[in-house]
């Protein structure tokens, strides 16, 4: 067996006007599974179940943002990614961090790397991905505590010994911004090989006093080690320096209008940095025919602060005082998980299983404080503004935390024939979480161990081979620590963990080989539930049971040979179980992504893409002041073109129309301006 990957030499860094939905990435022997991709279509998933399986087989929603889409809209954030995938809505993230919102479930946690958690917040550049999966609904089962809309995995470049090859990007915006992405493989030997991701970018914006820097790397080495056993290990560094910016406060009930430009914090003192170290070693084999495992060790620390000033409340009048809160919160975070799968299949025959047993640890130990600040000016002035100064002085959090989480769990993939495939699973969690606060005095220590047990029932029909209906039940839960581990108060401390129950059904259809159409509908309830409090976002209220349903609909593939597209349709009822006038935050009705790229010929390509997102609530509404965020439309367009057979040009504009739109908030007074018209050029080379 080869090693790794077999990878396309049209599919590798560069945009590339040619063969725009062509295969990509073919698995030979994987370190890691990066699954089969065509062009923007994506076949199969290791994610979903832990098992190689298609993505028909799959009884869940699952949207895959493959490598070629992300270059062809050049996109460079995991929120440019999650921007085009309907049902899932890009929160603010306090200006420091990913924060996102699927299925009304708002999350900083649910973020895993190659099916591993990566639960620290920051921002997760996509230079060295393969490709993203949103998989939708609470499976615990999979993924362990936590992912009650879903989560979000990133699956990472592989070396592959067949070829070397290697490519380049630079690009360059018209807000100032510019950047540089690198990617090198080179075999070793027969059964070894290196890969090489590298990138450094420097961000402007259209916000006032708004930058950034970044730098990562991420070798990573494969091997053979014996016929049949592969190894891989992998180190990424990660230096991550920018502005934090909380955007634009309210007024009545709605952003305040008139100053998109405006930074509403402290030039200089508001910055939010990142330091992290990860390494990932794989291991996976054959015992036998029928018998294979799977073992993945990651440690990484994290070292991450942000300091911010940021609008405390709405603004007086259009033209009158803004007032400003502060606070810098630093934290860091060592992390050890480890997790294996044993894989029995039993295939042939009137009955089929793939039965996967598997256990996962986890040590994470979190020392986190929180400095409230003194202003010179406890507002600013929208007629006249004079920036205050700030100094963090006051102790107002400070904790240390140990989480060590154990899990069992089992799952049986049985074919009953050719037309029906069920899926059964069952997972033991063992969360035990120890720490104490450290202020205010005394020393007030906390614990609390959480057992539970998550099922997964999913049944698939399949009247064709190329088309499924499924029906599905899934469960997940949350610990009160939540999903940062911040502490646990005398109250928390005696309550059971929030729970997640999904019910879905839906269909799956193969058109051909390179398109394909998805259509789904929910129920996921959520008891015991918790929510920052709209009034102080410090403060955690309980809210009861809510409820959303929804209907997911999606596209993927080539359509003709000329034309490609990947979006999707989606509607969500969010709300407050028992009382539809409080709604769910930042979960929109309505929303509709879909992306076209058109060949007019050879060397040149098109690109059209449209983004719709319905009204939403910045936060949970409980008042008639809660701040609602108009829908917006936007448009985006590409133009491709190959200069060489091996160097590549193009054009991306964001925003093309220059719609004034508000993007994503945090709470009811941290509003984001969409950003204005904003052109990229990037060149790319392979080689």
């Amino acid at each position: 067996m080869s090693l790794l990957v077999t990878v396309a030499a049209s599919a590798l860094l560069g945009v590339g006007a040619l063969d725009p939905g062509g295969p990509e990435a073919t698995q030979v022997a994987p370190i890691v599974v990066t699954g089969e991709q065509r062009g923007y279509l994506a076949v199969n998933t290791i994610t979903a179940t832990k098992t190689d399986t298609p993505l028909i087989d799959v009884p869940q929603s699952v949207t895959v943002v493959t490598r070629r889409q992300i270059q062809d809209q050049a996109m460079d954030s995991l929120g440019d990614v999650l921007r085009y995938v309907p049902g899932v809505t890009v929160g603010q993230g306090e200006g420091n961090r990913d924060q996102i919102t699927l299925r009304g479930q708002n999350t900083t946690a649910d973020f895993f790397i190659d099916g591993v958690r990566d639960d620290v917040q920051y921002y997760r550049p996509l230079y060295n991905l393969e490709r993203v999966e949103v998989l939708r609904g609470p499976y615990a089962l999979i993924f362990g505590r936590g992912g009650g809309g879903g989560i979000i995995n990133r699956v990472q470049k592989a070396p592959s010994a067949d070829a070397a090859f290697g490519g380049g990007r630079v690009f360059a915006d018209s807000f100032g911004g510019y950047g540089v992405w690198a990617d090198v493989n080179r075999p070793l030997n027969d059964a070894t090989a290196l890969r090489l991701n590298m990138m450094a970018e420097r961000s402007e914006s259209f916000r006032d006093f708004v930058e950034g820097e970044r730098f990562a790397i991420n070798p990573y080495l494969a091997a053979e080690i014996a016929p049949g056993w592969n190894a891989g290990l992998s180190y990424e560094y990660i230096d991550d320096e920018r502005t934090t910016d909380r955007g634009v406060p309210s007024f009545q009930g709605r952003p305040l209008e008139g100053y998109d430009e405006r930074f509403f914090g402290v030039p200089g003192a508001n910055v939010t940095t990142l330091k992290a170290h990860i390494a990932k070693l794989r291991v996976e084999g054959r015992l036998s025919d029928a018998l294979s495992l799977n073992a993945t060790l990651v440690g990484a620390d994290y070292d991450k602060l942000y300091a911010n000033v940021f609008p405390g409340g709405p603004a007086t009048s259009p033209t009158g005082e803004v007032p400003l809160a502060n606070y810098l919160d630093t934290t860091d975070r060592r992390n050890w998980l480890f997790q294996s799968n044993l894989i029995w299949e039993h295939l042939g025959g009137p009955i089929e299983h793939r039965v996967m047993v598997g256990f996962e640890y986890g040590d994470q130990e979190t020392d986190g404080l929180r400095l409230n600040g003194v202003l010179s000016a406890p507002t600013l002035s929208l007629s006249n503004p004079v920036y205050p100064t700030v100094e963090f002085t006051t102790p107002s959090r400070e904790t240390t935390s140990r989480v060590r989480t154990t899990s069992v769990y089992a799952q049986d993939q049985i074919g009953l024939g050719r037309h029906v495939d069920l899926i059964l699973g069952l997972r033991w969690d063992r969360f035990d979480i120890e720490g104490v606060d450290f202020l205010p005095n005394p020393d007030r220590p906390f614990a609390r161990v959480d057992e539970e047990v998550s099922p997964r029932v999913g049944l698939v029909y399949k009247p064709v081979e190329t088309a499924s209906l499924y029906a599905s039940y899934s469960r997940s839960f949350l610990p009160r620590s939540g999903e940062q581990f911040g502490s646990l108060t005398p109250t928390t401390q005696n309550l059971e963990p929030e729970e997640f129950e999904n019910v879905e059904v839906g269909a799956k259809w193969d058109v051909s080989p390179l398109f394909s159409l998805t259509a789904a509908l929910f129920e996921l309830r959520r008891t015991n539930a918790t929510t920052p409090d709209p009034a102080d976002p410090t403060v955690t209220i309980n809210v009861g049971e809510t409820v959303t349903r929804g209907l997911e609909l999606g596209v993927a593939g080539r359509i003709t040979e000329r034309w490609t597209v990947s979006g999707g349709y989606a509607w969500q009822d969010a709300h407050l179980e028992g009382n539809d006038l409080i709604d769910l935050a930042q979960t929109p009705k309505t929303s509709i992504a879909l992306w076209n790229r058109f060949e007019v010929n050879e060397r040149l390509g098109l690109g059209l893409g449209v983004t719709h997102q319905s009204d939403q609530w910045a936060a949970i509404r409980t008042t008639a002041a809660t701040t609602r965020l108009p829908g917006f439309t936007r448009v985006d367009a590409a133009v491709f073109y190959a200069l060489t057979p091996s160097v590549d040009v193009q054009l991306n504009v964001e925003n093309l129309l220059d719609e004034d739109y508000w993007a994503d908030a945090h709470n009811n007074n941290n509003l984001t301006p969409g950003a204005p018209l904003n052109a990229r050029l990037t060149l790319a080379a392979r080689f």
